[in-house]
């Protein structure tokens, strides 16, 4: 160790640098990518976890449940090495020649595992607000599916907004995971200049500081999203 040489040059002398902005590239298709996924999921099983109609709601409990309590790694290595086999023989061969499947593998895996995480948060938006305004709102004459689309689901998304913010992070961190199965996003590039360089003190410092920026930027991001649709009076920071 007393005799190891800095080089933080690595971390912009070419190739590496150029690695390196391909990686953060990837990451931020990941995490972008996948969210779309995990939103729009997470929204439909949180409001199936809140309505009164008992086969939706065990349906929304079981994806969750299910998801949540399985780890992102396992779930991962499952659809990338097994999924392929649910679909036959024939349709495992065409689906395993997919060029870049494991990039798709790891949006489709990391958007479904965050779903769960963030339907828990929609169904704490619908607790919270009170039976009171579900009523007023059936009683405009509206059914119940337009109660939500319209009223509820707005209503409960502002209110989840600090909770979805570390679940917005989480993504693009947990997408560091996937180079497990050969996706080149920033974490896989670093092990890569390392084992071209044998400086990986320098490569992991460069994809620690990316992320670093990466996650700030997010949450300055998120924070002026919050200013501008915080509810007076229920929102504040």
């Amino acid at each position: 160790m007393l005799a190891y040489k800095f080089d933080w040059g690595v971390l912009w002398r070419q190739p590496y640098g150029e690695w390196l902005l391909q990686g953060l590239w990837l990451t931020i298709q990941l995490g972008a990518l996948a969210w779309i996924i995990a939103l729009a999921l997470g929204i439909l099983f949180g409001t199936l976890r809140s309505v009164r109609f008992w086969p939706l709601r065990i349906f929304g409990v079981l994806y969750v449940e299910v998801f949540r309590n399985v780890p992102f790694l396992v779930q991962l290595f499952f659809w990338f090495y097994a999924g392929p086999m649910l679909f036959g023989k024939t349709l495992q061969f065409k689906i395993n020649q997919i060029s870049g499947l494991n990039y798709y593998i790891a949006i489709f895996g990391l958007g479904l595992y965050t779903a769960s995480r963030v339907a828990e948060h929609v169904r704490a938006g619908f607790a919270s607000i009170g039976h009171g305004q579900y009523d007023a709102v059936l009683s405009t004459g509206m059914t119940r599916l337009q109660m939500y689309w319209y009223v509820m689901i707005p209503h409960a998304l502002r209110l989840i907004i600090p909770p979805i913010t570390t679940e917005f992070l989480t993504i693009f961190k947990n997408s560091a995971v996937a180079m497990t199965i050969g996706v080149a996003e920033t974490t896989f590039m670093s092990y890569k200049i390392d084992e071209q360089t044998f400086h990986g003190l320098e490569a992991t410092t460069g994809a620690m500081a990316i992320y670093l920026v990466l996650g700030m930027t997010v949450v300055k991001l998120m924070d002026l999203i919050e200013a501008r649709f915080r509810i007076p009076g229920l929102m504040s920071r």
